[in-house]
Order: structure tokens, then sequence, then C-alpha cells
């Protein structure tokens, strides 16, 4: 089993390797093949890992590969730890990224930059990899750190335009401010228990609970707060939870493969997985846990409804992934880990189909992205509708398809955790599902229904894209239609991964427990939808976006007359961008121009430097007007100077 994993991680790194530096002499087509032969096995190879773990009888997988330094106690390792956990990861990771890899052919056909995208997408493979397979923090930390650099090169991979360079350097530094968070926080566990190994970690937990830390000299802390917090803060940053979610929008600067990469299997994926992965130290803090549940639930209505005003199809489905992320975090918040964790399997599956879809639109119209200048599409690419159509359905949640499944379980989960800020948290779920029914089919109408408001030279070429695009769609429409009706049962409210300790929770009873008692099957589920509010603000969405963009058009304007501020303040994203742009950025700049101006040139340079100087000159331009060149002036400064130094040894002789 060690020598499977090994090839799962280094296929993609040595196919990557190839790939990048290769590239001349293997030519495009070898740059294509290399990187899918490599993912590919790694995907098979992981499914085999997944079989095995889930129904072979496997054991946990747990070892260390070498051991990089020892530094006192800490041993700094590079190491394995494959559970159920790791395993779903691995498969989901994997096969998204073998679908992007293959498409990624027809998308990227003409780009000068064919083999490097090539390279860059199989580095980030082996990297999101290396992070869920990761048994220690260092090497989680190391590989979270390369998700990020890789992220950086991809979103800013046409690197001509300014706003990939500007949106690849705003992904950058934002991730700065989480990873620093999640530095401290592994610094934190570090010097308490002397250990980075998960294993460890967790039982020297277990074993002292309630252990304390003192910062700043000040009041004793829990250990567990305070490093939950700070790790959150990381979460925060990869998973583009508010405030730290500004990078995501912007991440569309990238080729649409990788915007699919990022959204779907890689990168955003890693905050929600952390947090699971470190459930034995959440579980210990109820202060983060409430925070972990405020923020995922604000994230998830407030970020959705910005996707409202939103023209640029794949900005629609950039904010779609925030919100849907918010729904992951805030199942974490009410430790309904394992609904949050396959909210992200199934997420994973039907955000790919949409951004791929989305991608076989835009190369049709020879990439165009404005939804203004679409319409009517649905005749001329059905496969891309259709396949966009069940990737729709599954993300808004209609009963059967996968989406549902994951995201109802966790506003149950949520609404049997109510009280103080579960409630607020569950009615901002609930309300979330109407939004994102209304972005989804705002989009939908307005790209595939209506009037046609097409450019002439583009409709005049327009048909349905290649096999290379469609099979990739085809293929991730099957899983976001029907995986949740055979993986639901046992991953979400069974033991999946709770029977090997992937997931542990410390509560007897919590709200996903209490969905899980009530579970009869898949079809009793459904049924249970008949009789919530989710399913019937669901079809209000559906209901007001064919209203506003197929029946009545002429009724968008007198709608949103009246919420002209409300639209202003969506349009500006709440300001975020303006704070940290003109605020922090601005502000920055400008303290750092005061002190160029007041530190430096008037007291280093004015002051110390040249004022110095001055001080200098003037002292010598004093004392050369006593070199007269007179003897007699010389003389009487002599006798002046024996006098006074007379007077002071008499002076000192009498009072000593």
């Amino acid at each position: 089993m060690e020598t499977v994993l090994y090839a799962i991680v280094l296929l993609p790194l040595l196919a990557s390797a190839v790939a990048g530096l290769a590239g001349p002499w293997i030519g495009r087509a070898g740059a294509h093949w290399v990187t899918i032969l490599g993912v590919g096995l790694s995907c098979v190879l992981s499914f085999w890992v997944l079989y095995a773990l889930a129904w072979g009888g496997r054991e946990v997988i747990d070892f260390t590969v070498y051991t990089w330094a020892t530094v006192g106690d800490l041993s700094l390792e590079v190491g394995f730890l494959v559970d159920r956990l790791t395993a779903v990861m691995m498969a989901t990771v994997t096969f998204v990224a073998l679908m992007v890899h293959i498409y990624t052919i027809g998308y990227m056909h003409d780009d000068p930059g064919y083999q490097r995208f090539f390279s860059y997408i199989a580095l980030f493979t082996f990297a999101m990899l290396m992070l869920v397979m990761a048994n220690n923090l260092l090497q989680l930390f190391f590989a979270w750190e390369a998700v990020g650099l890789v992220s950086y090169l991809l979103i800013g991979f046409w690197y001509t335009r300014e706003s990939a360079i500007f949106a690849n350097l705003k992904a950058f530094l934002v991730n700065r401010v989480g990873d620093l968070g999640l530095l401290l926080g592994i610094a934190v566990l570090a010097s308490a228990f002397g250990t980075l190994h998960y294993g460890e970690i967790f039982t020297a937990l277990e074993a002292d609970p309630e252990a304390t830390i003192n910062l700043f000299g000040a009041a004793e802390w829990s250990l567990a707060t305070v490093a939950a917090l700070l790790i959150f803060i990381g979460c925060m940053g990869k998973s583009a939870q508010v405030p730290l979610h500004v990078w995501l929008p912007d991440s569309m600067e990238g080729p649409t493969p990788i915007s699919a990469l990022i959204h779907a299997a890689t990168m955003v994926t890693a905050g929600v997985f952390l947090v699971a992965r470190l459930s034995p130290l959440f579980e210990l803090s109820t202060v983060a846990l409430t925070v972990v549940l405020v923020v995922g639930a604000l994230t998830a209505f407030f970020m959705g409804l910005v996707g409202l005003v939103q023209n640029d199809i794949k900005r629609v489905i950039a904010y779609s992934t925030l919100s849907q992320l918010g729904y992951m975090v805030a199942a974490l918040g009410v430790s309904a880990y394992a609904a949050g964790v396959y909210h992200l399997f199934t997420h994973a599956f039907f955000k790919a189909l949409l951004f791929l879809g989305a991608g076989s639109v835009i190369i049709a119209l020879h990439h165009e992205q404005d939804m203004r200048r679409m319409g009517g599409l649905a005749k001329y690419m059905p496969i891309t509708y259709i396949t966009m159509l069940l990737g729709t359905l599954a993300l808004i949640g209609i009963p059967g398809f996968s989406g549902f499944f994951s995201k109802d379980a966790i506003i149950e989960a949520v609404g049997y955790s109510a009280g103080g800020w579960a409630t607020l948290a569950y009615w901002l779920l609930v309300l979330g599902v109407f939004v994102t029914a209304l972005y989804s089919f705002r989009l939908l109408f307005l790209v595939f229904h209506g009037e046609e408001r097409l450019d002439p030279h583009a409709k005049a070429h327009l048909h349905e894209s290649p096999k290379v695009v469609t099979l990739p769609l085809i293929l991730l429409a099957v899983p976001s239609v029907l995986i949740g009706l055979v993986t639901f049962g046992p991953m979400a409210v069974g033991d999946f991964f709770y029977a090997d300790g992937s997931i542990r929770v410390l509560a007897e009873q919590t709200g996903l427990d209490r969905v899980a008692d009530g579970y009869t099957g898949v079809l009793g589920f459904m049924a249970h939808a008949l009789v919530t509010p989710v399913l019937y603000l669901v079809l209000a969405g559906i209901a007001v976006a064919w209203l506003l963009y197929i029946r009545r058009p002429d009724l968008r304007e007198q709608v949103t007359a009246p919420l002209a501020p409300v639209q202003r303040v969506l349009e500006h994203k709440y300001g975020f961008d303006w704070l940290y742009i003109q605020g922090f950025t601005g502000g920055g700049r400008a303290l750092a121009r005061g002190l160029a101006l007041v530190g430096e040139r008037w007291i280093i340079d004015g002051g110390l430097v040249n004022g110095s100087a001055r001080l200098v000159g003037r002292i010598a331009a004093g004392v050369r007007h006593a070199q007269t060149g007179y003897l007699y002036h010389y003389a009487f400064v002599m006798v002046i100077g024996a006098l006074l130094l007379i007077s002071l040894f008499v002076v000192r002789t009498l009072f000593a």
C-alpha cells in the first residue's frame, strides 16, 4: 500500500516536471498526454485506496516517509495519513483534475502557453494531494503554501493582462493574511505539545482538554480556543470566508479550466478539509465553533446576494462558490463535519461541471463572458445546455440531485442546533437557497433562453463545443445527478467518517445526529423536503427568475428601481474591495509617503545627515576666523588659556 501512495502523489509531480521542462521536445500533444496519464493513473489508484478503506477492510494508514530535521524535541517529518476522509479527498481531487486536464486540450488549444499550463495544473494536483495526505502540520503547511503558489501562477497565467496580474497578487496577499494565522496556530500547538503529528496532538488534547496558554502576560486563555481560532483564520483565507473572501471572484482572470479546479477540488476546499481534519481540536472550543458557524452563515447568504448583480458568467458561478463554501463552513460550526465534507464532495462535481460548461459557452462565443450579450444558446449547444441544466439543478438542491442531499442535511443539522447564533445561521442558510435558485436560473435563462443578443460574427460560427470539451461535461453530470442517491446514507448521516476516527465529535448528540435518527432512506429524505420551507423557496427562486428574465423582462426595471441603493451596495461588493485597496493599501501608501517625507527627508536626511554636515561646516567656518596668522594673536590666546587653567586649579584646591 505504501508504494501505491507514493505513486498517487509522485505521478502528477513527475508529469508536471516532464511537461514543464521537456515541453519543447515532447510538443503540445506530449505535454497533455503525459499529464493526463499521470493524473489518470493517480485517479485510478486513489479510487482503489478508497475502496480498500471503505469496503475492503483496510485499516487506517499512518507512517513517516522520512525525518527532515529535529529541533530539540520537535521532529520535523514528511509522512502520510490515509483514512476515509483522506481517501474521499484523494478520489475527488484526482477525478476532477483528470476531467479538467482532458477539457483543457480543447479550451487551451491555441494558447501559446499550452505546455506550461498542463505543467501547472499537474503540479496543482500534486500539491493538493500532499496537503490532504499529510499526517502532520508541517507537511500540511508546506503543501498549503505550494497550493497557494501554484494558484498564483495559474490565476496570473495570462501575465500580459494587467487585470490578471492584479488578481493573482490580490489572491497571494489575502492568503498571506490567512496563512499567518495558520502558522501561529501551528506554533501554539507545537510549543504546547512538542509535536506536529496529528495523532500525537489529538492524544495530548484528550489527556488535557482544559489546557491553557498565557498570552502577553495577561490572563490564561484556553489553548484549544486560541489554536482553533488561529487555524480558522487560515481556513478563512483558503476557503474564502468573509472578510478574506475578496480574492476568489478575481481568480476568474485565470483560464476557465483552472477556475474549475480551484473552485471545485483544490485550494478553496483545503480550509474545509483542515477544520474537519482537526475536529478533535475544534470540538474542545465552543467559542471557536460559534465563530465558524457565524462566519459560514454570513458568507453563505451575503455572498450569494452579490451573485444576483453579476453579469460575467464566470463571476456568477464564483459567487456561488463563495456561498456554497459558507454552507460547508456553517456545517462545521455545529459539529456536522460529515455533512460539511459531504457537501464539499458533491459540490466538487456540479461546480466543476458549471465552470467547464461556462467555459464551453465562452469558447463558442469567442471568449465573450458578458451574459447580456448571450441568449438563446440552448438550440446551438444542446449538450452544454443539458449538462449545465443538470449542474444547476444539483446546485440549487432539487430533490434527487446530489446537491439536495448535502445542502439539506446541513440546513437540517443547523436547524436542530437552533438556539442563540444557530437560529440566526439557520435562517440565513434557509433564505440562501432562494438566492441560490434565483441567481442560478438567472444565469441559465440569460445564457440559454430568451432573445438572442449575440455578436453577429460569433453567431455565424456558433456550434457545439468539440467532444474533448463535452465529454468531461457528461462525465461530471453523471455524479452531479446520481451520486447522492448512493452515498448520502453512509457518508452524510452514517458512520462512514466516524468508524475509523477520521472525524471525532465529543458532543453526545449533535444536530446531524438528530437528522440521522430520523433518516429512513433517500426516498424518505426526499419526501421530508415537502414539509420544509427549503424546497418551496427553491421553487420560488426559479419562478421569480422565469418571470423577470423570460415571461416579463420589462418588470425588471420596475423591481430594481426601488432597490437601487441595495443594488449599488451589492455591485460594490459591500465595499470590501474599497476598504482593502483604498483603505488599507491606500492608507499604507499614504503613511509610507508621510514617513518618507517627514522621517526620511526631514529628520534623517535633513536633520541627522545633512544637518550634521551643516553644523560641522558652521563650526569650522567660525573656528576658521581665529586663524589670523598674527603671532601676537596666538600669544594672547596662550596667555588667556594659561590663566584659565591656573584659575581652575586654584578653585579646585580651595573647594577640595
